[in-house]
C-alpha cells in the first residue's frame, strides 16, 4: 500500500466521510438497498454500535477518509453470534486500486481477534467488482436470493458469500463464549 494510505480504526467523527463515501452508492446503484442517504449523525451511530461488538476501519490517502468497512450483527438470533456480515465501500474510482482489499484485510483480523468464526457478505447483482473482491479474500457464494429488492426500476437479486475467520466454525463441542 502506498505510504500515504493508511487503515484504521474508525471514529465517530468519521462519519460525514464516510457517509460522503456510501452516498453515491445509495443513490445511483443497486450495490446497497437503501433508498435514502443516510446522515451523517445516522452513520455516527451506525460507527458506535459497530465498534461496540465488531468492527468499523476507515482507509485514508493523504489524510482523507476515502473508503470503510464493517462489521455487523448476520442475524440477532442468538445461535448467530460468532458470524458477522460485512460490508465495504469506497469511494468512486477506487476500484482494482487495493482499497477494498486494504479495508477488508484490516477488518477481517480485528473481527478474527474478537473472537467471531464466520464473516457473511451479501452482494446486490450485478456488481462483478464485488464478486471479484470476495473471490479474491477467500470468500465463496453460498447461494443466491432471487428478485428480493426493487431498486432503480428492477428487481435485483443478491448472492451471499461466506468465509471462515480463525479457524472457523468446528463441529467438535461448544465454543468458546460469544464475541462481545
Amino acid at each position: 500500500m502506498a505510504q500515504s494510505r493508511l487503515v484504521r480504526d474508525a471514529t465517530v467523527g468519521d462519519a460525514a466521510a464516510c457517509a460522503e463515501v456510501y452516498t453515491p452508492y445509495v443513490r445511483d446503484t443497486a450495490v446497497s438497498f437503501e433508498l435514502e442517504p443516510p446522515t451523517a449523525a445516522e452513520v455516527a451511530d451506525r460507527i458506535a454500535a459497530a465498534l461496540a461488538r465488531h468492527a468499523w476501519v476507515v482507509l485514508e490517502d493523504g489524510g482523507r477518509v476515502v473508503g470503510y468497512a464493517y462489521g455487523a450483527p448476520f442475524n440477532a438470533r442468538a445461535a448467530y453470534d460468532w458470524s458477522t456480515s460485512v460490508s465495504v465501500y469506497t469511494e468512486p474510482g477506487r476500484r482494482r486500486s487495493g482499497a477494498g482489499r486494504a479495508l477488508y484485510t484490516a477488518l477481517l483480523d480485528r473481527l478474527t481477534g474478537r473472537g467471531f468464526r464466520t464473516a457473511l457478505a451479501g452482494v446486490a447483482l450485478p456488481n462483478d467488482a464485488s464478486v471479484g473482491l470476495h473471490t479474491a479474500m477467500g470468500f465463496e457464494p453460498v447461494g443466491t436470493y432471487r428478485r428480493v429488492g426493487w431498486k432503480l426500476g428492477r428487481w435485483h437479486d443478491v448472492t451471499w458469500f461466506q468465509r471462515p475467520l480463525g479457524d472457523g466454525p468446528a463441529d467438535d463441542g461448544a465454543p468458546p463464549a460469544p464475541p462481545r
